[in-house]
């Protein structure tokens, strides 16, 4: 089975398990083909992102941007997508969102990026840093929640409503849900507005700080 195939069978297997289906950690045989499984470690899901070309993001990407930190952290933070400083060097929240996002971190939570697990809804840098589009967004979320599975994150903060929609499938503007706290798999989830919104939107930092206590809080 190419590594296509195998990337397409992933997503598949995410969307049947949404829908309430389950999967064993290996699967031995798909169509015949053997050793075809779900990756089980960071490394191994970091492989296959930085190899996936199924949507048309991957044409205008020079880095992919899998995420970074602590693989076993109580806290993960996931924003929208990679922007031109990220897609430059591979890393997220690099640019000024990434350095406001430092410092709520570093202030509020009293701990550092490398204490957290940082990720993005998509891998590759959408053009001109728009919204990813719904195909975009659907093909790359099990990557995002293959990475949620294995760091097991206590609390998950989903930056922006871009964050929030796609890990909960709730359309709700974020600015009725940030705050509250969600339950989310094993995982509490809170939603707050993203760090680029703040660069623009100054007075929203006093909700932003409110929502990071709460957080604080069931650390």
């Amino acid at each position: 089975m190419s590594t296509l195939e195998k990337l397409k069978t992933l997503r598949e297997l995410y969307i049947c398990r949404a829908i309430g289906f389950e999967y064993h950690k290996e699967l031995k045989e798909i169509r015949g083909e053997p050793n075809t499984y779900i990756p089980n470690g960071i490394d191994e899901l970091r492989q296959i992102v930085s190899k996936c070309h199924l949507c048309q993001l991957c044409k205008g990407r020079k880095n992919v941007v899998f995420g970074e930190g602590n693989i076993k952290a109580k806290l993960m933070f996931v924003g929208e997508g990679p922007g031109a400083n990220e897609d430059a060097c591979g890393k997220p929240f690099v640019g000024q969102a990434g350095q406001l996002l430092t410092k709520i971190i570093e202030n509020v939570l009293s701990l550092t990026r490398n204490d957290v697990y940082i990720a993005n809804v998509v891998k590759c840098r959408p053009p001109q840093n728009r919204t990813p589009t719904y195909e975009e967004a659907t093909i790359c979320r099990p990557y995002l929640l293959r990475q949620i599975e294995i760091i097991n994150p206590a609390v998950i903060v989903a930056l922006g409503g871009t964050g929030f929609r796609y890990l909960t499938d709730d359309e709700t503007p974020i600015s009725r849900v940030r705050g509250e706290i969600i339950q989310y798999k094993n995982s509490k989830l809170i939603p707050t507005f993203h760090p680029s919104f703040l660069l623009r939107t100054p007075s929203a930092k006093k909700d932003v700080w409110h929502d990071i206590l709460k957080v604080k809080g069931l650390l």
